[in-house]
């Protein structure tokens, strides 16, 4: 099912001076097995897609042979990008192992923020139920403290792997699942069937209020549908923050000119998969009136440093690293 490409010894000391990875005693990067799916094959169940192999990097915090808990990191758009590895350094720093899924490289993709039809939304869903698959498996991992963390596209698929429906259908054949399911400025807009039906394991959402990439609104309803059927959900919406509010070297506001937003945009699956436009009803593509362009990405100190504390606590309390 999966083979280990390479194996690279960081450092085994903690605390040298001058290494960007100071908490971090061995990385490997494994191959595994994915498979890639159109949204409509995701959604019927299907498992007749194109398969291929993708790759992710594992980083243990500490040497030794005991098993340490792990959260499995879903990129966004335009791939492995400076959020996603900040917060590597962040989650080992606290003495958890991270796990970064390149969905991209594998596939041939460098980047779907221009034409987001180049992949289906679900993909990495895919990829990260994988990942889990791989890592469960793992002599240095407790596979019941195993989390997801995604962000914008990635953070769609870590809040929609909580769906039992979707468990059912493309989860660990071991039945295993997250031990918390994590997702910043994630896209919320399309209604699934029985997405109301969770996981009882932790749901955090962490927003920005000024998100013109991915609107928080429709997080908030589906939220709100969650938590009033029992979920343990909790978004946390922060005022004036934009889209990747976490990205530490974006020091200044970035417009992306060419990058597609969804962010008018309201989806809902039909009875046979397909992803409608919830206002004309009729399949949605993204040459539909509703799909915009040029949407700001911008870090905020504040959002940026409650959220890593809402992470680390969360974290802290679920994987108890």
């Amino acid at each position: 099912m999966w083979s280990r490409l390479a194996v690279v010894l960081v450092t085994l000391a903690s605390g040298m001076p001058g290494l960007g990875y100071a908490q971090v005693a061995r990385m490997e990067v494994i191959a595994f097995q994915s498979m890639t799916l159109t949204d409509q094959e995701f959604l019927t169940g299907r498992k007749d897609g194109k398969p291929l192999i993708i790759a992710g990097e594992l980083r243990l915090p500490r040497p030794g042979t005991d098993r340490v808990p792990v959260v499995i990191l879903i990129h966004g758009s335009g791939g492995i990008s400076g959020y996603v590895t900040d917060w590597e350094q962040d989650l080992n720093e606290i003495g958890v192992a991270t796990f970064v899924v390149d969905s991209w490289t594998g596939r041939g993709i460098v980047s779907v923020n221009n034409d987001q039809s180049q992949i289906g939304r679900l993909a990495q869903l895919f990829d990260a139920y994988r990942a889990l698959e791989v890592l469960e498996k793992h002599a240095r991992v407790d596979p019941a403290r195993i989390a997801v963390m995604g962000f914008s596209r990635g953070g769609q698929a870590a809040l929609y792997s909580s769906l039992k429906r979707f468990q059912r259908m493309h989860g660990p054949a071991s039945g295993r699942e997250f031990a918390a399911y994590i997702a910043f400025y994630p896209t919320c807009n399309t209604v699934y069937r029985n997405d109301e039906d969770v996981s009882a394991k932790p749901i955090r959402i962490f927003h920005g209020s000024a998100d013109d990439y991915v609107p928080v609104g429709p997080c908030r309803s589906y939220a709100e549908r969650l938590k009033a059927k029992g979920s343990d959900i909790r978004l946390t919406e922060y005022p004036g923050a934009h889209h990747v509010f976490d990205w530490r070297a974006l020091k200044k506001p970035v417009k992306l000119e060419k990058a597609q937003t969804t962010r008018q945009c309201q989806l809902e699956e039909s009875e046979d998969g397909r992803a409608l436009n919830a206002k004309t009803k009729q399949p949605f593509t993204y040459s539909d009136p509703c799909v915009e362009y040029g949407p700001t990405i911008a870090y905020d100190e504040n959002a940026s440093s409650q959220s890593r504390q809402a992470v680390k606590d969360i974290v802290t309390t679920v994987l108890k690293p």
